[in-house]
C-alpha cells in the first residue's frame, strides 16, 4: 500500500471515528435532556398521565369543550407522548382519585373544573376567581391571587383584550407525582399556559427546582389578532397562592 493510500484510508477512519464519537455525543445530550424533561413533570417511560378536561362554561350542554381548551390538551399529550408515557383523558366530573400516584394536567378554571376547584380549595387556598365588578361589562372572572387583582380587559380597554391565567404546580411529598394546574380566564389563556409550560419548563425547573411547588401568573396579549401566541410572564405568586387568607373581620 502506498503512503498516499493508506493516508486515504487512515483519514477515512478518522473521520469514521469522528463522526461516531459526535452522534455519541448528541445521543447522550438528547437522552439527558429527555430525562430532565421526565423529572420535571413527572413522567417516566411507560408511566401515566392523566389530562383532566373541563367544560365550556358559557354552553348549555354539559360535556361541550371549547376548542382552544382542545388545543391545549393536544399540546399536553403530546408532551406526554414524548416522554414516552401514556395520557388518559377524563372528564372533570368523572375524576374519583386521589392526587400522587400519576401525574396530573388540569385545565380550565373553577367555574368549568370540578377538580380545578378542588385544587385550589387544597393546596392553593389564596387564589380565587372572582365576580368582575358590575360596571366591567363583561361576565369573565377576575383572578385574584393573596389581595392582588388581575383582571380580563375588553378591547374597549386594550387592543384584542387582555387575559390572565394560572399556571401551577403542586408537589404533594417527595416520590410522588406532579399535578399541573392550567386555570385561565379564557380557552384562549388556557392554549397559551399549556404551549408556555411545554416551551418554558426549563426556565421554570431552574427556578423552582425539579420537585419545587410554583405558581405563576401569565398575561396573554392582544389574543384576537394573535390567539395564544403571545403569552408573557406577569408574576410569580407562589407565596401568596400557597397561604390560606385570613378571615374577614366581624
Amino acid at each position: 500500500m502506498t503512503d498516499g493510500v493508506l493516508n486515504v484510508v487512515l483519514g477515512l477512519v478518522a473521520s469514521a471515528i469522528s463522526a461516531g464519537l459526535g452522534w455519541l455525543a448528541q445521543s447522550l445530550r438528547r437522552r439527558r435532556r429527555l430525562e430532565r424533561v421526565r423529572a420535571f413533570f413527572g413522567l417516566p417511560a411507560g408511566g401515566e398521565a392523566l389530562l383532566v378536561v373541563n367544560r365550556q362554561a358559557s354552553a348549555a350542554d354539559v360535556k361541550s369543550v371549547a376548542r382552544d381548551d382542545v388545543y391545549a390538551l393536544m399540546e399536553l399529550s403530546a408532551l406526554v407522548r414524548e416522554c414516552g408515557a401514556r395520557a388518559t383523558l377524563t372528564g372533570h366530573d368523572e375524576v374519583r382519585q386521589g392526587l400522587g400516584d400519576k401525574t396530573e394536567f388540569c385545565v380550565g378554571g373553577p367555574v368549568g373544573n370540578r377538580r380545578t376547584a378542588a385544587h385550589l380549595e387544597s393546596w392553593l387556598p389564596g387564589v380565587a376567581f372572582v365576580d368582575p365588578p358590575a360596571e366591567a361589562g363583561h361576565p369573565v372572572h377576575t383572578l385574584l391571587v393573596g389581595t392582588r387583582e388581575f383582571r380580563f380587559l375588553t378591547s374597549r380597554e386594550e387592543p384584542g383584550q387582555r387575559a390572565h391565567v394560572l399556571l401551577a404546580r403542586v408537589h404533594l411529598r417527595e416520590g410522588s407525582r406532579p399535578v399541573f394546574l392550567i386555570a385561565g380566564q379564557t380557552a384562549v389563556s388556557n392554549h397559551a399556559a399549556a404551549r408556555y409550560l411545554v416551551a418554558h419548563h426549563r426556565e421554570l425547573a431552574r427556578e423552582h427546582g425539579r420537585d419545587g411547588a410554583f405558581a405563576v401568573v401569565l398575561r396573554v396579549v392582544n389574543a384576537r389578532a394573535y390567539g395564544p401566541d403571545v403569552v408573557e410572564f406577569e408574576a410569580d405568586v407562589t407565596d401568596a397562592a400557597v397561604s390560606r387568607p385570613e378571615p374577614a373581620a366581624v
